[in-house]
């Protein structure tokens, strides 16, 4: 659910699901209040239009509700959200032939131990195995088959009765209008857009003129309920459980769906995400862990993991509450679509001269991280999705990625709200701008920022390229000698003394500085080639832990995690920000330029096994803080050296700190470090100690310490 409604005033929903941590409400007049909200937002979902509250908004306000009624009893309505399907505010005409329920939710691993603990005393045993399959943000329905033939579909509704949407379901994808053989079955399951369906289904929707649906969930909702329409959306179906299945007395729950998986029917076992089957809790939190580090990648969209006992003498003895089976669980992720305020629209010219929208937000927190900004993709998606300054945004973190901007609460949009404006000229050069593709284009391309990435590649703690001066860069880029980085290395002495005010003598100790950098390790390739989300140290860390360029760019997603303080996020940016540099490193490479980190496990410079002297004996990284100045290094060298030396560089003292390097004018840093009783080296002993090091000697840090 999605909406950015005012909270209840004294009462604001905090982001807290579980009704166990949850506050109650003060009066029986909140917590009726907080209901009508609750319901409110329900008919919105059910009804496939925009949303009216975001997801973990929604949940944080049920557990408040669920909070209240085990505080106030007494106050507890009949048909309240937490004893009811939908809420209590779906519905249809068509019967179920049993109740199709709803799920409680657990939030983390303790909660997850508590449910099974509780499942295993109401068996009187441990259950006999598990499944986790992925919990699909779509709209269930049950489909029924005669003879094998599709008779008839219905939303989930009330739980007792559904909608029938029968002619508008007959062409979802994964639900077949004939099974593989003739048998009387009725199958259960979610309906719901992949992201291409999704994609897809707004460029229907718009070119009929129509609003571009705000996420893929009301997408497919409001397409399985729709009449009439001029266009056919595409939709998918995956099944999550079977009834009436000829033969399918006493089968677990993974080989029923498997046998129904035989009949054509496309189940949530065969998606991406498949259906693993656990013996215990811990099985059971390492594949919801792996579901949930998959969530990118699978082409649609959950939130979260259902998890089942598989065996149904367990499911017929649990049973099931008025709402839902105790047998079964949602662990739910963390919400993935929030909504925020939109502070401002900038637009931003990449390397290559793209333009792009982005949208400035108030902070807010999707998918476990407190999102700032968020992508409008291009100015022709801007236009479609007609978002202004000053709405209220979903904003959209599906599978940890880059945030994206996917809709405005229209009903909340400000009185004064203007559409954007886009550029007519290139914000950053004033040149023209290519507008034939959707991705508009400098058409100056990457000469349009050669001289921003030039001065970057050149500095002191980049390339260290004395003598090219931003003078020097603007005469380079106006002469067109130079557009990008790799460019440098073709210049010679003539080309250069030709330059206003560079002389033949200076040109060629610039065309030696430059030949001289080629030497530099990968760390400050990588620093001079300004990689979003790294920076100094982080480049450092990259170059380190795989050791050349070739390694680090054919690095997937999942492994340039592995390295420290590198999230989903930032692994995704990387690795499109590499994809985008493959033509300027290829060139670099061509030039002669180093493309290894010394020191590094796959270095030739330094045998793997000799140990390194900020290693601890395990082969962790030593925490080492440098105050004050060491001789003949900067500040940032002298944090490079102790990552050289295979440390970790701190900018504080703490009783995990391994050791303080102290030079002359240092200050509370090097006390700290007395009073904790941390190992303390001079500066000039440490400068030593690297000298040895790069000398390829095998130094260690107890002949260095005083």
């Amino acid at each position: 659910m999605t909406s950015a409604s005012p909270e209840l005033t004294g009462h604001e929903v905090a982001p807290v699901v579980d009704a166990a941590k949850a506050a109650s409400f003060g009066t029986a007049e909140d917590y009726r209040a907080a209901i009508a909200r609750i319901r409110s937002a329900a008919e919105s979902y059910y009804a496939g239009t925009d949303l009216a509250m975001d997801d973990a908004t929604y949940d944080a306000l049920l557990a408040r509700v669920a909070a209240t009624e085990q505080a106030e009893p007494g106050w507890a309505e009949a048909g309240s959200p937490t004893t009811t399907v939908g809420a209590g505010v779906a519905g249809g005409d068509v019967e179920h032939s049993t109740p199709m329920l709803s799920l409680d939710n657990v939030f983390d691993a303790d909660e997850l131990r508590t449910w099974a603990a509780r499942l295993d005393r109401v068996l009187g045993r441990p259950a006999q195995g598990y499944t986790v399959e992925p919990k699909i943000d779509g709209m269930a329905i049950a489909a029924r088959y005669t003879d094998g033939r599709l008779r008839q579909i219905a939303t989930r509704g009330d739980g007792r009765a559904g909608e029938d949407v029968t002619t508008q379901a007959r062409l979802v994808a994964g639900l077949p209008a004939e099974l593989t053989r003739p048998v009387t079955v009725e199958v259960r399951g979610e309906v719901f857009m992949t992201d291409a369906d999704f994609a897809r289904a707004n460029e229907l929707r718009v070119a009929h003129g129509g609003q571009a649906f705000a996420n893929p969930r009301s997408a497919a909702a409001g397409t399985l309920r729709a009449q009439d329409r001029a266009y056919d959306a595409p939709l998918s179906f995956l099944a999550y459980a079977v009834h009436d299945l000829p033969g399918g007395e006493g089968l677990t729950h993974s080989a029923a769906m498997a046998a129904i998986a035989g009949l054509g029917v496309a189940t949530t076992a065969g998606s991406p995400a498949g259906m693993p089957q656990c013996a215990t809790v811990d099985d059971l939190l390492a594949a919801i862990t792996a579901m949930g580090e998959a969530r990118g990648t699978l082409g649609f969209d959950i939130d979260g993991a259902v998890v089942k006992a598989d065996d149904p003498t367990d499911r017929d003895r649990a049973g099931s509450s008025s709402r839902a089976p105790r047998w079964a669980i949602a662990h739910k992720f963390p919400a993935d679509t929030r909504t925020s305020k939109l502070a401002a629209i900038e637009v931003q010219v990449g390397r290559t001269g793209v333009i792009t929208p982005v949208a400035v937000l108030e902070p807010v927190q999707v998918g476990g991280v407190i999102v700032t900004s968020a992508t409008l993709h291009n100015f022709d998606d801007l236009v479609r999705r007609d978002v202004r300054v000053g709405d209220t945004v979903f904003v959209r973190r599906a599978g940890e990625v880059i945030p994206e901007i996917t809709g405005a609460k229209l009903d909340e949009r400000p009185a004064d709200a203007r559409p954007f404006t886009p550029p007519e000229v290139c914000p950053r050069c004033g040149g023209e701008i290519d507008r034939t593709q959707k991705r508009w284009r400098c058409v100056q391309g990457r000469a349009c920022g050669a001289g921003e990435s030039l001065s970057y590649f050149a500095a002191r703690d980049s390339m260290d390229i004395e003598g090219l001066g931003d003078k020097v860069i603007a005469g380079l880029v106006a002469a067109g000698l130079v557009t990008d980085p790799a460019d440098l290395y073709d210049l010679d002495v003539e080309a250069l003394s030709r330059l206003d005010r560079l002389g033949r003598t200076s040109a060629t100790k610039l065309v030696a500085n430059i030949e001289a950098s080629k030497a530099q390790p990968l760390s400050r390739v990588l620093t001079g080639l300004g990689v979003r989300m790294t920076g100094r140290s982080m480049s450092r860390r990259l170059a380190r832990h795989f050791g050349s360029m070739e390694a680090l760019t054919s690095a997937t997603v999942d492994e340039l995690q592995e390295v420290e303080a590198v999230g989903p996020e930032r692994a995704a940016t990387i690795a499109a920000e590499l994809t985008d540099l493959a033509p300027v490193i290829a060139k670099l490479t061509a030039r002669g330029i180093t493309m290894t980190e010394p020191g590094a496990p796959t270095s030739s410079a330094r045998p793997a096994t000799l140990p390194l002297p900020l290693q601890k004996e395990d082969g962790k990284p030593m925490t080492v803080v440098v105050t004050g100045s060491v001789p003949g290094l900067t500040r940032n060298e002298g944090n490079e050296a102790v990552e050289t030396m295979g440390g970790k560089s701190s900018g504080s003292v703490s009783a995990r700190t391994d050791l303080v390097v102290v030079g002359e004018g240092a200050g509370s840093k090097a006390a700290k470090a007395e009073t904790l009783g941390v190992p303390i080296m001079a500066s000039q002993r440490f400068a030593d100690l690297l000298t040895e090091h790069n000398a390829g000697s095998s130094p260690t840090l107890a002949d260095y310490l005083d």
